[in-house]
């Protein structure tokens, strides 16, 4: 399996620093004989390339010679900024699809190096380390993770995040008439973030271990979409999905998952996300109530939507009368299909949520699916903002026909990026 190498030098603090980097360099040396257990090498290194008189006596450029011989492609690295070198290494890796790395450090740079790599990379990545250091009798090779270094280096994340130019454009937020002006709300489109890779490119808004964008790149991505909407990411809360139908009221005990959130608190800002499923927002301008919802075809099935009305009536006194809702971008039955069985419960809602009906995978329509089921559950008809809505500014976008806008998963596949719907009441 193909395997990335970081060998990291930096080891000034040492009084006996070149005699312990020289040593680390025979065991990387033992350590890499195999020359088909890595693609790229990745020497992180400080002071010794450049004070070294003879720089092919170095210790990085001894290492460079030796994963040539083994046929590998080798970086060097100044040790300026370890946030930056771990920035453009997983870069690297991104960019030719590994996750295998062996990190080969000293002791006390191991527990360093994780740290960042906790805040960079995800559970894709398998890490392995090993301690090249580990019979030194030098007691600056032997320490562990200071006391209060673990926030230094979230901060020190989380200040070369925000300095990274965005990609793709500015932040675009779409937004209908229908949401009544006491409140902010928005749908947020895929430009003016900071994630890189081709799938998640540039302002997703949510992080997996099954996908390459790690916590600290979504906060960084959430915080620019909060100065730009004008809300405080610290009032922020995302709907944890369970593609079910259960609702979450605000001050209640948060269940572990739910697919709604409803909440009469002014300035908390709630959302829900969609990669092809809809993000639904709910809003009474009345009670002063508000509600979000993420909808899928389970969730839409389930009866998540009117869940989210009933919740919002039964907790908050809301009249369906006065409730507005707005689907947000999501797939179109143009780009959309499921198995027969599961068709055949759309068809059961309605004939007109079914297309090509018989085909072994007929196309469904499941933003008509919950337009029908909220007027069944006595949302009135114009209350309803959908992509049959044509006196207003269309946010009913289809997502997989609009690469440029919008991500989705039927297109781009499992390492997919999200984008939200949000909402809140003002003050």
């Amino acid at each position: 399996m193909a395997e990335a190498v970081v060998v990291d030098l930096a080891h000034s603090v040492c009084p006996q620093d070149q005699d312990c980097v020289h040593k680390c360099v025979d065991k990387v040396r033992a350590m890499v004989v195999d020359g088909n257990r890595y693609t790229v090498a990745w020497v992180m290194t400080d002071r010794y390339e450049n004070d070294s008189t003879d720089r092919r006596l170095s210790p990085a450029s001894c290492l460079r010679e030796s994963f040539v011989a083994q046929n590998g492609g080798v970086l060097i690295l100044e040790q300026g900024c370890v946030v930056s070198s771990w920035y453009r290494f997983k870069q690297t890796l991104d960019e030719l699809d590994l996750s295998a790395v062996l990190v080969i450090a000293s002791t006390q740079r191991k527990a360093v190096l994780q740290a960042y790599q906790e805040l960079l990379f995800t559970a894709v990545y398998r890490f392995s380390y090993a301690e090249a250091f580990d019979d030194c009798l030098c007691a600056a090779c032997r320490g562990v993770l200071a006391c209060g270094l673990q926030t230094h280096i979230k901060e020190e994340v989380a200040g070369f995040l925000s300095q990274l130019p965005a990609i793709g454009g500015v932040i675009s937020i779409l937004r209908s008439p229908l949401i009544p002006d006491n409140f902010s709300h928005g749908f947020t489109t895929r430009t003016g973030g900071i994630s890189y890779i081709s799938t998640l490119r540039s302002l997703n808004l949510f992080s997996s271990s099954r996908r390459r964008d790690p916590k600290t790149v979504v906060a960084e991505n959430l915080r620019r979409l909060g100065l730009q909407a004008g809300f405080d990411p610290a009032t922020f809360h995302l709907v944890k999905t369970d593609h079910a139908s259960d609702v979450w009221v605000m001050g209640k005990p948060e269940p572990e998952s739910y697919d709604g959130i409803v909440t009469n608190q002014v300035g908390v800002v709630i959302a829900a996300p969609g990669a092809d499923c809809m993000p639904l927002l709910f809003a009474d301008s009345v009670a002063k109530v508000i509600g979000v919802a993420h909808a899928g075809w389970k969730g839409t099935l389930k009866g998540v939507a009117m869940a989210t009305v009933n919740a919002m009536v039964s907790e908050f006194g809301s009249k369906l009368s006065d409730i507005v809702v707005v689907i947000g971008p999501s797939v179109g039955p143009c780009c959309f299909s499921l198995d027969r069985e599961s068709a055949e419960e759309f068809h059961a809602i309605h004939p007109d949520c079914v297309r090509a009906r018989g085909t072994v995978k007929p196309y469904i329509d499941i933003r008509l699916a919950t337009r029908i089921l909220l007027q069944q559950g006595g949302i009135l008809p114009h209350h309803i903002q959908d992509n049959t809505v044509t006196d207003r500014p269309n946010v009913t976008l289809c997502t997989a026909c609009h690469p440029d806008a919008f991500f989705s998963h039927v297109r781009d596949g499992l390492n997919f990026g999200t984008q939200i719907g949000f909402l809140w009441i003002k003050g």
